[in-house]
């Protein structure tokens, strides 16, 4: 699957661990998300942004936070100064889905347009 691909499709429910990315195809879509890390039990991806102040820093929020809302799928995210870390897992699914490959490809589209 490449970043457009990701790009092109949008977040559906995803329920059971049968809805999980299969380990197999983990470091594929991994590849597609610049700087996107795999956390060590393979259930989350993140990746911390850079801001040059509090005000693009809480830019950057509302924008992820309007594509958690039109996705309906929503990240964790740990709010600094000037950087904001981003977390994706599928609760519903016990670790990752392919919504969060969906979601991270929209927040790099996003920072990559700003």
């Amino acid at each position: 699957m490449t970043f457009q691909s990701l790009l092109a499709l949008h977040c559906q429910p995803r329920k059971g661990k049968e809805a999980g990315v299969p380990a197999d195809e983990l470091d594929g879509l991994l590849a597609q998300l610049p700087s996107w890390q795999l956390d060590a039990d393979n259930a989350a991806i993140s990746k911390e942004f850079q801001f040059r102040d509090y005000f693009h820093t809480m830019a950057f929020v509302n924008a992820v936070a309007s594509i958690a809302h039109r996705e309906d799928h929503h990240p964790d995210m740990e709010v600094h100064y000037n950087r904001c870390l981003v977390t994706y897992s599928t609760h519903d699914v016990g670790g990752l889905s392919l919504n969060d490959f969906i979601c991270a490809a929209r927040v790099e589209d996003l920072r990559a347009a700003g």
